[in-house]
């Protein structure tokens, strides 16, 4: 049978239905049906009737039949308006946000929604809303995140010379301490901090247009939790003692010391402080310390733990005396210990911990 006029000819009403049965677009099928009551000897009539539509609808999809088959009977979502800014423009913004703002140039320290909108206006005469700058920055795979730690005046190539020494090292140590420790080398971190009463405020839900408030004492008690962690175990190690010197961290060496599996030699990495790297303190023989390059405290995942730590369950407090100051910084920790995940997650590093 000779297809209808105006119609394709490779098709014809039984191939329609069958295509029409199989297909997952509701629109899709129904168009297909329609256009097979023409190929059965019907009038664009009855295609309308069968379809729901007027006769110029059934025309338009005559017309995508022919050009594009089965497949330009899809409903197809609509494009949207095009962008305001050009490929190279929304490059230009993607620079100037890894960048970030120059402070005595730009009047800030650190770029929102309504300063690069502003700046765009500027530079390109276009004005964009904070909702489109947020939904277009997210497209192009940014996020509000924490940024790390960084020393003002570290070198900037120490970090990643330490990096690609460090594997070596690690060998060196390894076969030194073959011997002696059957049971491997463990990689671990140490650091300190401060926890006091004139404590730290976090970002809260709250509804918009509002302020919420949280609590903030200004006494000055404070305590320090001496913390390490082995990130490749899930494992730490932690004293809440009241001062940071090299006493507290001759204790901390001991407890690192005990948590240590047996038969394991630790490689204790941490910053320079006079503490840390004092001639009076007494290594414990399982232990060997490596400092790492000074000003860079980006490469010590403790700094991590800390910020996790305030987040969620140090800051928005009152302490009410030091001994309330050692027992929250206690339970913080032991709430830490009791997730190894957690250390994982936070300190695994590749350049320490590849294979």
């Amino acid at each position: 049978m000779a297809a209808p006029i105006g119609l394709r000819g490779d098709y014809d009403g039984a191939a329609l239905r069958g295509l029409a049965k199989r297909s997952k677009e509701a629109g899709q099928a129904r168009r297909l049906l329609a256009l097979s009551a023409i190929y059965d000897g019907g009038s664009r009539g009855d295609a309308a009737k069968l379809g729901g539509v007027g006769l110029q609808t059934v025309r338009d999809w005559v017309l995508a039949f022919n050009a594009d088959g089965p497949d330009g009977l899809i409903d197809r979502k609509a494009g949207g308006p095009s962008s305001k800014l050009s490929a190279e423009q929304w490059a230009e913004v993607a620079r100037l946000v890894e960048a970030g703002p120059i402070p005595a140039v730009h009047g800030v320290v650190r770029w929102r929604l309504i300063d690069l909108a502003q700046w765009i206006h500027e530079t390109f005469g276009v004005s964009l809303s904070k909702q489109t700058m947020s939904e277009r920055l997210r497209a192009m795979g940014y996020r509000k995140l924490s940024a790390r730690p960084r020393h003002h005046a570290q070198d900037p190539q120490a970090g990643e010379t330490f990096k690609k020494k460090f594997p070596a090292l690690l060998a060196r140590l390894a076969r030194a301490k073959a011997a002696e420790a059957p049971g491997g080398i463990e990689v671990w971190f140490q650091d300190d901090a401060r926890v006091g009463q004139k404590n730290g405020i976090t970002r809260r839900w709250a509804r918009r247009g509002t302020r919420p408030s949280a609590p903030h004492d200004q006494r000055t008690k404070s305590a320090y939790i001496f913390g390490a962690i082995c990130p490749a175990a899930g494992k730490g190690a932690a004293l809440v003692l009241p001062r940071c010197n090299v006493p507290s961290m001759q204790l901390h060496l001991a407890e690192i010391s005990r948590t240590v599996a047996p038969g394991a030699h630790a490689l204790l990495l941490m910053d320079q402080a006079g503490c840390h790297l004092s001639d009076r303190l007494v290594v414990p023989a399982n232990i060997t310390i490596v400092p790492l390059p000074a000003k860079s405290p980006e490469l010590n995942p403790v700094e991590n733990v800390w910020q996790f730590m305030r987040d969620n369950w140090l800051s928005n407090r009152v302490f009410r005396s030091y001994n309330d100051i050692l027992d929250h910084c206690a339970h913080a920790w032991n709430k830490l210990v009791d997730q190894p995940w957690k250390i994982m997650s936070i300190g695994l590093r590749a350049w320490a911990h590849r294979s």
